[in-house]
């Protein structure tokens, strides 16, 4: 029998403990962004660090960054075989509203096939189910490959220490490929892996034409409304055909050639569903491309807010001293933040009139990822998830952001494989986060499948 056979049999036998321990992880409120949580916080790192120390990892740690700690593990007892940095959070969002729950968010509850709970799905189950692949392992005297463990605790906060521990500890984390367990699927039954995420740069705008708000009545027509100005350049920013304006924004764009095409276009997606669950009157966007190309593959720029001038209830004739936007640009591989910001001032600079002054402030950015496809870690998931699952596995892009896979290529210079279970309705952030139970079992042997397959 071979050791992903010895290490199956094994989960098969235990996975009735499975639910018990899992919901015991699920009861521990770990909101990073809540002071009052920060001793839950502590608890919960350390009960992933005595489950790691407890599968028979080497070394395991809690690791200062200056905010919550990083739970860290390593067992490098195969020599010559790959190393897999396994890379997940263990923090989750609030549950406000809490009178939108059906049960507490943190007494974990199974209703049919689902088990509800805040971070059931975001993302617990998921570490847990990977951690339970390891200890599947552990009876045959070894891991089939060199492992790490990289467990953060402000995700949800987006990860402000994240990339400043990286890169000091840019020797201790060496790998030949990340394992990211933050990740989902399709559907229940269609497995699928993300190869590429968007990144995101957030700012904000400030336009200014006179010192103080002024009766529109006697100054009106004689100076500029900031409002008017802001307007006009918002109205720059695209051109007919939908396509961001901003000089050079596509230059480092990434075309998609047909077979990628022909790959996202077998994607389970319906235009007309995907415009009632928005709620929009009609779908829109650049000219010359799909729904799923534009959402995964193609680079955008949004107005998130804008105010200024009266807003209150009733009339007051204000000719108003300011007027405030603030946008966010959603960015593919190879895309330079810092680049985008350049290039955003160049055009407000070109678009602005004289006597007009502007303060543009940027936010937060991350950047976005794409990983191969055909690499040999990238056949190994898919074979996996094939085998469990019964159906082939389908490639897709993601629109939204997670830095950490951008920020691991930049700084450890590997691919991280998008391995997790995952549902679009699972309610992730929301009342009534819950996970499909039936792909906890399933997530426990695909990751078996595809350790033992490195």
């Amino acid at each position: 029998m071979s050791a992903v056979e010895r290490a199956l049999a094994h989960v098969r036998t235990a996975r009735g403990t499975y639910l018990d321990e899992l919901i015991e992880f699920l009861a521990i409120p770990s909101i990073s962004t809540l002071p009052e949580n920060r001793g839950d916080m502590t608890r919960t790192a350390q009960w992933l660090a005595d489950r790691l120390r407890g599968i028979g990892l080497e070394t395991v740690e809690l690791m200062s960054t200056g905010g919550h700690p990083v739970v860290y593990g390593e067992w490098l007892g195969a020599p010559g075989r790959p190393t897999v940095l396994v890379y997940g959070h263990y923090d989750v969002q609030p549950v406000d509203p809490i009178d939108e729950w059906t049960s507490d968010p943190f007494v974990p509850t199974v209703r049919g096939d689902y088990l509800y709970a805040r971070g059931a799905s975001d993302m617990k189950t998921q570490i847990f189910a990977q951690v339970k692949a390891m200890e599947a392992f552990a009876p045959g005297g070894g891991f089939p490959v060199n492992i790490k463990y990289l467990i953060e605790g402000e995700e949800e906060i987006g990860s402000p220490n994240l990339p400043r521990f990286i890169e000091t500890h840019r020797d201790q984390l060496a790998c030949d490929v990340v394992l990211n367990c933050d990740g989902g699927i399709l559907g229940k039954d269609q497995p699928s892996i993300t190869y590429a995420l968007r990144g995101l740069a957030y700012f904000e705008l400030e336009i200014a034409t006179h010192e103080k708000d002024l009766h529109s009545g006697v100054f009106g027509g004689s100076i500029r409304n900031p409002i008017h100005v802001l307007a006009e350049l918002i109205a720059s920013l695209h051109d007919a055909d939908g396509r961001v304006a901003l000089p050079g924004f596509y230059d480092k764009v990434r075309e998609l050639d047909e077979e990628e095409r022909r790959a996202l276009a077998r994607l389970p997606h319906d235009d007309e569903a995907w415009r009632a669950m928005a709620g929009a009157k009609a779908l829109y966007g650049e000219t010359g491309y799909t729904t799923v190309e534009r959402v995964g593959a193609r680079p955008t720029l949004d107005i998130n807010g804008i105010w200024g001038g009266f807003t209150g209830e009733g009339a007051k004739t204000v000719l108003p001293a300011r007027a405030f936007a603030k946008f966010s640009t959603r960015l593919v591989a190879d895309q330079d933040p810092a680049e985008i910001q350049g290039q955003l001032e160049a055009h407000i600079k070109a678009h602005v009139p004289e006597g007009v002054s502007w303060k543009l402030h940027g936010h937060s950015w991350g950047p976005g990822a794409i990983m191969d496809r055909e690499s040999p870690c990238m056949r190994a998931a898919m074979t996996a998830l094939g085998e469990v699952f019964g159906v082939a596995p389908l490639f897709k892009r993601e629109g939204g952001s997670v830095p950490v896979v951008g920020i691991m290529q930049e700084l450890l210079g590997v691919d991280s494989i998008m391995l997790g279970f995952g549902l679009s309705d699972d309610g992730i952030h929301g009342p009534d986060e819950r996970f499909y139970l039936p792909n906890l079992y399933r997530g426990v042997e695909t990751y078996v499948r595809f350790l033992g397959g490195l």
